[in-house]
């Protein structure tokens, strides 16, 4: 695993949504090697332990990273106080990112919450072989479908609530998809009770899938044992780290089962 430490600057932010915020970070280190699903680990003064982050958007000619988070506790909500001009204790490029097919494969990007930031490298990868399927509790947490929208006309909104887009979860208009076409690849990244219901989709559609797991972490690089998860193998059940094995998994390997 190729990482680096560092101190790097804040050259952007949004506040894009309630309590969501973006961060645009120059890192030449970190950009030139980062591939989607990868996420950075980020200390700030006064915490403990760092927090990790998912890389929204890569950008190797700017020598930056963009990442979008939620803020959940004291230690977000600290990071939402950083401004442009900043600088941010950032570990990075960790884990294991999603399998990059050929430019030309067709796939489907299925997020959920705050999973969707990682979905915006993977549109701008496939561009219009992409179809991006986003999920939300309701309109007002609704973000990123302006990005989606500049790589591919095939975008579709779910909210639980039907304020916006269509009512239900991503799983209807997922299995729609599937019913319709052959694709590639399915990639999600979202909350586990998601996660599950697109891999029993998919595995019914025999369609490889693959999914972003989202466990606490400790160390960031596989040395603590704080985010296991259950991984399917020949010998029975294994556990494997989430920071250093995945975040990224087949989803026909995992044990959503408990």
């Amino acid at each position: 695993m190729r990482y680096t430490q560092g101190f790097y600057p804040i050259i952007g932010k949004e506040n894009l949504s309630r309590d969501i915020f973006s961060l645009t970070i120059c890192s030449h280190e970190i950009a030139s090697v980062a591939v989607p699903g990868q996420f950075v680990h980020i200390a700030l003064p006064g915490h403990s332990l760092r927090r990790p982050i998912s890389i929204c958007d890569i950008d190797k000619n700017a020598h930056t990273i963009r990442i979008v988070f939620a803020v959940k506790g004291s230690g977000t909500r600290d990071l939402s106080c950083l401004n442009t001009g900043n600088t941010i204790d950032m570990i990075g490029p960790l884990g294991n990112g999603f399998t990059l097919l050929d430019r030309s494969s067709k796939v489907i990007l299925i997020g959920g919450g705050i999973g969707t930031p990682p979905m915006v490298a993977m549109a701008s990868y496939y561009g219009g072989n992409a179809h991006v399927i986003s999920g939300f509790r309701d309109k007002t947490m609704v973000i990123l479908q302006d990005e989606f929208k500049r790589n591919t006309p095939n975008t579709y909104v779910c909210t639980e609530d039907g304020s916006e887009g269509i009512k239900g979860f991503v799983t209807m208009p997922l299995e729609e998809l599937l019913q319709k076409e052959h694709f590639d690849m399915v990639y999600a990244c979202g909350p586990i009770p998601m996660l599950r219901a697109v891999a029993q989709v998919t595995e019914r559609y025999d369609t490889p899938c693959e999914v972003s797991m989202e466990q606490h972490m400790g160390c960031g690089i596989g040395a603590c044992l704080v985010c296991t998860c259950k991984i399917k193998t020949e010998e029975g059940i294994d556990f494997k780290h989430v920071c250093k094995n995945g975040p990224v998994f087949d989803a026909r390997e995992v044990e959503w089962n408990g």
